[in-house]
C-alpha cells in the first residue's frame, strides 16, 4: 500500500489513479473476474483483488482517494496573498526602521495580520512557499572608507600576517619517528 519510497504523486496523478479504481467498480459491478478487471484496467491482480475486497465490504467509497495527510497548514490561501501584499508594501510600511526585511520582521507581520505565531526559522519556509528567497543586502556601510581599507591592507596586514622565521623552520611538523 502506498507510494514507493521516495515518491511523490500531485494530485493529477491521484485522481488519474481514483478514475481508474472507479473503473474497475464498474467492471465488478458488471460481474467480471477480478483477472479480467486486472487486464481491463491494466494493473496487477494482486491490487484488484485488494480492491475488490475492500469494494464488498465498504462499497465503492472506500476506493475513493484519501484526503490530504498530516496536519492542516495554519495559514490559509488567503492568508498568504495577505502577507505577499504586506511583503510588497515594504518593511517601512508595517512600521520597521529600515528597508529590510527579516525573517523576524516576517513572523511579526504574520502575526499582525492572521494572529498566527511562527519561529523566525521556520518563516524561511513560507517565503520560498511564495517564491521569495532569502538574501543578503547589497549595499554597504555609509562610513565605509575605501582609502583607509586600502592603507591597512598595504601596511598593517603584511604585519600581522603570520611569516615562516628566517631560521628556515617549517610550517609544519613531521609526524615520522627520527
Amino acid at each position: 500500500m502506498g507510494n514507493p519510497k521516495g515518491v511523490k504523486r500531485d494530485s493529477a496523478q491521484l485522481a488519474q489513479l481514483e478514475r481508474r479504481r472507479m473503473k474497475a467498480v464498474k467492471l465488478f459491478d458488471q460481474g467480471l473476474s477480478q483477472a479480467e478487471v486486472a487486464r481491463s484496467v491494466g494493473v496487477h491482480r494482486q491490487s484488484v483483488s485488494r480492491w475488490h475486497k475492500a469494494w464488498q465490504e465498504h462499497g465503492a467509497i472506500s476506493l475513493k482517494k484519501a484526503g490530504r495527510a498530516g496536519r492542516k497548514p495554519r495559514l490559509t490561501d488567503e492568508n498568504f496573498r495577505q502577507l505577499e501584499h504586506a511583503l510588497k508594501e515594504g518593511p517601512e510600511a508595517h512600521d520597521f526602521g529600515t528597508l529590510l526585511w527579516t525573517t523576524r520582521r516576517v513572523a511579526t507581520v504574520i502575526h499582525r495580520l492572521t494572529g498566527v505565531l511562527y519561529h523566525e526559522d521556520h518563516v524561511c519556509r513560507l517565503l520560498q512557499k511564495l517564491g521569495w528567497s532569502c538574501q543578503r543586502p547589497t549595499t554597504q556601510a555609509r562610513q565605509r572608507n575605501e582609502q583607509e581599507i586600502a592603507r591597512w591592507r598595504k601596511v598593517r596586514w603584511p604585519q600581522l600576517k603570520k611569516k615562516p622565521s628566517r631560521r628556515g623552520a617549517s610550517w609544519f611538523s613531521s609526524t615520522k619517528a627520527d
